[in-house]
């Protein structure tokens, strides 16, 4: 955390430093940290094992990439400082939660991770809406977090501690609804998601990138580490949010095809996804916890490259219109070939990271119940239909009128590409390390 702040003081408008600096720490972290340990200790309250070592490298990574694709703000000389000094702080406050192994810390900087990504949609957004976008993401996250805190105060009533390996199992419904709620809203499960396209359409790069790359990601971090504690009331309710999750993924894949506006497509296809997740957490095996965990590093990775290239054509068209923004093959040929990779990898086709988080999901579910084969078959053919959809509909066709002349990336658009893609690619050669 220290070296964290001493980057903050003295990187403030340094672009390429600020990245040179993350990307240290992040290997040195990897250098540092034995994976066949089950658990190392910081200090007192802190401390990580290998889920929270990969949630670490992954919040690195992104927010590394956040940075490199926000060029604009420094072109523009659009508050650069306050956008970097924003960008650490919803970093730091994200390692401080994966470490802290004392619960209402956990709780605490859950809340406080919120309020970075909030500056970052309303100081950097683009259009007025973003008011009304962060109005939804304020209301349902604090409206069902206040809860989580006297779940965790009813915890500590009788466990006498906040500390993780100190709790007692719990037999309490109402704590399980007050804690287990907040983690379907961030993740979030079908009927609490209106947020989230809302969210995304309005939130710039960044906020899209750091929004579908790790904050969906902590309600299945808090699903993990609470789960545990309510093993015996949770075989009571599960069956009911897993059908929930499943069907709802499944119409929320139908939901995507009626989309026009790519950030919108992808952002539902986000939802889609972590359904999956969600489902796989719920199953309640060992399967369904390392799919879950795969498919969450995996998504976070392909859906901030669809982002970022979604910013790309935002950035040149002024529009996210898919009856705008068609026939970019011929137009814009190298970034048609990246589209057609994420896209390609958003449906889970091999050899990406994506297939293995899918492939064990869905072993996972169709243990559980094998009625869910009925809608994991359904929600994988509409996930592989909304790809192609999103894939050929702004590629090919006929170049709208308004777009008369070729464009072509830049080197730093296609080193973002790169070094969202090589982890999609080359991690399922060594999936054993996911295991924990």
């Amino acid at each position: 955390m220290f070296y964290l702040i001493i980057l903050t003081l003295l990187s403030f408008n340094n672009f390429w430093l600020i990245l040179y600096y993350l990307f240290v720490l992040m290997f040195l972290i990897i250098i540092k940290f034995d994976l066949s340990l089950y658990f190392s200790n910081l200090s007192f309250g802190f401390g990580f094992d290998n889920l929270s070592y990969f949630m670490i490298i992954l919040s690195i990574w992104i927010v590394g990439l956040m940075q490199l694709s926000s060029m604009k703000v420094y072109k523009e000389n659009n508050y650069p400082g306050y956008f970097v000094f924003n960008l650490l702080l919803l970093l730091m406050s994200l390692l401080i939660l994966f470490c802290t192994t004392n619960f209402f810390m956990f709780y605490i900087f859950f809340e406080i991770s919120l309020i970075p990504l909030l500056i970052l949609m309303l100081g950097w957004g683009y259009n007025p809406e973003r008011y009304m976008a962060s109005y939804y993401l304020m209301f349902y996250t604090l409206f069902f977090s206040l809860p989580m805190m006297v779940g965790l105060f009813l915890f500590m009533g009788s466990s006498k501690s906040m500390f993780m390996f100190e709790f007692q199992f719990i037999y309490s419904g109402v704590s399980y609804f007050f804690i287990m709620l907040v983690f379907f809203v961030k993740m979030p499960m079908f009927m609490v998601h209106l947020w989230l396209p809302k969210a995304h359409v309005e939130a710039p790069v960044a906020g899209s990138m750091i929004l579908a790359g790790i904050m969906l990601k902590l309600g299945g971090y808090g699903m993990i580490r609470f789960l545990p504690y309510f093993m015996k009331i949770n075989l009571l309710f599960n069956v009911y949010f897993l059908s929930i999750s499943m069907l709802g993924g499944t119409m929320i894949s139908l939901i995507c095809l009626w989309q026009s506006d790519i950030k919108s497509l992808i952002a539902y296809s986000s939802v889609s996804h972590m359904s999956l997740v969600m489902s796989g957490l719920l199953s309640l095996n060992y399967l369904g916890l390392m799919g879950s965990l795969v498919l969450m590093i995996s998504h976070g990775l392909c859906s901030s490259g669809l982002f970022c290239l979604a910013n790309y054509y935002y950035e040149r068209f002024s529009s996210r219109s898919m009856y705008i923004i068609k026939g970019l093959i011929n137009i814009f040929p190298s970034i048609s070939f990246w589209m057609f990779m994420f896209s390609s990898f958003n449906m889970a086709a091999p050899p990406s990271l994506n297939l293995l988080g899918e492939v064990v999901l869905f072993n996972s579910i169709s243990s559980y119940s094998l009625i869910m084969m009925v809608f994991l078959m359904v929600l994988s053919f509409f996930s592989a239909v909304y790809s192609i959809y999103l894939y050929a509909y702004t590629q090919h066709g006929k170049v709208s009128s308004i777009i008369y002349c070729s464009f072509y990336g830049v080197n730093r658009e296609f080193l973002l590409m790169v070094l969202h893609f090589m982890p999609l690619l080359f991690l399922i050669l060594v999936s054993d390390s996911f295991n924990f």
